[in-house]
């Protein structure tokens, strides 16, 4: 692919350099529109026809999203989060960790019986009942996720009655000396049904990532099942996994699947 940069002249590449700085040190955030093009290249000292080219480089570098119509414009993009599934985190640790500042949204949270999935899954009995919390998770402000997660009501008596903004792990860390060992997660590509799309800021039928966790304590209990949908145009999965012997070695496909609408 043709580097963008490559292709511009030297006013629309000095124009390009200083709204990158500008995004990279925070004076242009996420999700801001800039203004128009008029605008800018009247603020910056150069033509429509340099501006359009300088935008242009930023937006196939992905700095920036250019969206037609009256209602349109140019937009930071925002950054991307990383999900790495080699480590079992909490997304507030994960987003911290990439510098970024965490937020939640509560949705609902509630005892109820678990159904025949979530029940197999946590290796519950019939009747048996769990904690349901279902929250959206915010990335500098912005919706990231939407997360619903299923703890056993019978292991963690009270859980509810404590601040559920944060994070889960470190709660059931500090109240229940329950720490994650292990977590098995499937990923599959979905797209966005209209209330997802509307709960996420993207639109209907765009790609999310949907991943299902079972996650064991030390001992290999099961004390979590949860379902998250990720923004596909946000996140990047990573997987880090050192080199077996040679003698151990064999293939692994790892494959996003997208779901079909019946």
């Amino acid at each position: 692919m043709t580097d963008a940069r490559a292709t511009i002249g030297p006013a629309a590449e000095r124009v390009r350099r200083q709204l990158l700085d500008q995004i990279q040190h925070g004076l242009l955030r996420p999700g801001e529109r800039l203004g128009a093009e008029r605008d800018l290249a009247t603020s910056m000292g150069v033509s429509r026809s340099t501006m359009r080219q300088a935008l242009a480089a930023l937006e196939s570098a992905g700095a920036v999203r250019r969206v037609p119509g009256r209602g349109g414009g140019t937009f930071v993009r925002s950054q991307k989060v990383e999900r790495d599934l080699s480590r079992v985190v909490g997304v507030p640790a994960l987003l911290r960790a990439q510098g970024m500042t965490s937020g939640s949204r509560i949705i609902s949270t509630g005892i109820t019986e678990a159904d025949e999935e979530t029940a197999a899954s946590l290796g519950l009995g019939a009747g048996a009942f769990v904690i349901d919390v279902v929250r959206i998770r915010l990335a500098d402000g912005s919706p990231i996720s939407l997360e619903h997660v299923r703890l056993p009501a019978e292991r963690f008596p009270q859980l509810l009655d404590l601040p559920l903004g944060g994070s889960l792990y470190d709660l059931l860390e500090e109240h229940y000396d329950t720490v994650p060992g292990e977590a098995e997660e499937h990923i599959e590509v979905v797209p966005a049904s209209d209330d997802q799309a509307s709960i996420l800021g993207t639109e209907t039928d765009a790609a999310l990532l949907s991943i299902t966790r079972t996650t064991r304590d030390p001992d290999g209990e099961v004390f979590e099942f949860s379902h998250d949908l990720f923004r596909a145009d946000r996140t990047v999965i990573s997987v880090r996994t050192p080199a077996a012997p040679r003698s151990e070695r064999s293939g692994r496909v790892v494959a996003l699947r997208p779901r079909l609408k019946p």
